[in-house]
């Protein structure tokens, strides 16, 4: 059985576009465009066989059927030649079972997807092996494209960088000047890339990176490029799976251009149209306080909404004040029910280093929406029955040095309420063994 796919406006305007045509925005109304399926074609496979077929791919080595992503590729890019497929076995990533954390937040069933458990250590793996691979198969088709490009705080970065590499592609990454870590930083670089650091923040990148790509031998790879989100839903529908097909009741993911929340909506909203599910999550939208546009917006019913300048904060990658897919990201939210909550600066240091202490080792994003879940939890919004999942979306390593200021109190405006700092002593074994028992003292009072 084929299946076909296309772009078509998310507003609803005539016209069905080709994937593998360089296009970005609806030339009518200008607005964004989204990916449709085929589904009265996808519907002449049975919901059981489906997840059968799923079933029968995960973590296989029958090339590129293993990958969390290309395992759907049906419901992805379906007519994408295998040959072209640019795969590093992204996704099926841990969904880590956070006993204790949740007994301390009064949480009975709490999990948290380790998406940061990717190739380049971030959730944008999941997207950017959809986009890489298309202009793959693009170009062997014939279409004169010089580079793809993006703009980023770090993961795209990353995620562009190793992907176009593998592929032989030249890449481009505009990066705010001193902005993003140095781990974050050595990742396009070290995969050849050409990395530009502008003067700017994020939303000056995103403005620079989508005039060069006006010139359509330039690929734009940001997220307002929906074959992005055809990667990224993939994780929705991988939790469902690694549930045994079960939907869990809530959905915590931290929130910048806002093209996640709308990817994880698309990926539940199709698993319910195909009768995989047969009801829906609901979803809190985690923002740094710094950077909280769709916060404000969210206050007073979604009914206006206005760019801010983000102010600086410890959740770089989410550093963020005019979200190119804000209106996409309001109707997944209004769809489920959902909320938006924010974390300060002391919240969200605080919430990663709790969680760390129980086995986890949290970016700062996570932490943003670890403190969202902790506050929801606080206001009985969420309740301890309920089994909730939050998305991590990069790997703690990347901010190493961030986890470092921490504990040694060194990051302006926070107080570290969960130091751990190492314990300097002389070469003396009873001097070390008087250290061990209060150390054992101490986190058996924690423990009860």
């Amino acid at each position: 059985m084929s299946y076909n796919a296309w772009f078509q406006c998310i507003n609803g305007c005539p016209g069905e576009y080709s994937l593998l045509e360089v296009i970005y925005r609806c030339p009518t109304c200008g607005d964004l465009l989204e990916v449709q399926h085929e589904m009265d074609a996808l519907r002449t496979r049975s919901a059981a066989a489906w997840m059968q077929l799923f079933d029968d791919r995960y973590r296989r080595n029958v090339y590129p059927y293993g990958s969390g992503v290309w395992g759907k590729k049906e419901w992805v890019a379906p007519f994408i030649d295998n040959e072209n497929i640019v795969s590093m076995y992204e996704g099926t990533s841990n969904l880590l079972w956070a006993d204790r954390y949740g007994k301390q937040l009064h949480v009975e069933d709490l999990w948290v997807k380790q998406c940061g458990n990717s190739h380049t250590g971030s959730f944008k793996d999941l997207g950017m092996t959809v986009l890489v691979s298309v202009v793959r198969q693009m170009m062997a088709d014939g279409v004169p494209i010089d580079a793809v490009a993006c703009a980023s705080t770090g993961d795209t970065s990353a995620a562009l960088g190793a992907y176009c590499a593998a592929a032989g592609i030249p890449s481009v990454v505009l990066l705010p000047k001193n902005k993003i870590s140095i781990a974050q930083l050595v990742q396009p670089l070290a995969n050849g890339a050409l990395v530009l650091a502008l003067d700017t923040d994020f939303d000056g990148c995103m403005a620079v990176v989508q005039e060069i790509t006006k010139e359509k031998r330039i690929y734009l790879a940001n997220s307002m490029n929906s074959l992005r989100i055809e990667g990224q839903k993939t994780a929705s529908i991988e939790i469902v799976q690694q549930f045994d097909w079960e939907v869990p009741d809530w959905i915590v993911i931290p929130g910048g251009n806002l093209g996640n929340v709308h990817a994880v909506g698309q990926g539940f909203s199709m698993m319910q149209e195909l009768g995989l599910i047969q009801r829906l999550p609901r979803i809190c939208l985690a923002q740094a306080e710094r950077a909280n546009p769709l916060y404000r917006a969210f206050q007073d019913g979604f009914k206006h909404f206005e760019a801010i300048t983000a102010q600086p904060t410890l959740a770089t990658a989410i550093q963020i004040g005019n979200p190119v897919s804000v209106k996409r990201a309001i109707r997944t939210l209004e769809r489920f029910n959902g909320v938006v909550e924010q974390a300060s600066e002391q919240e969200l240091a605080d919430e990663a280093a709790r969680a760390d202490r129980t086995g986890m080792f949290n970016c700062p994003h996570t932490g943003v929406a670890l403190a969202a879940l902790r506050k929801l939890v606080d206001r009985k919004v969420i309740r301890s029955n309920e089994r909730v999942v939050v998305m991590s979306t990069a790997n703690g390593l990347k901010f190493a040095d961030q986890k470092a200021a921490y504990h040694m109190g060194k990051i302006d405006g926070v107080k570290p309420t969960h130091r751990n700092m190492p314990v300097e002593l002389p070469p003396d074994a009873k001097k070390v063994a008087k250290a061990i028992a209060r150390h054992v003292d101490k986190t058996r009072l924690l423990v009860s």
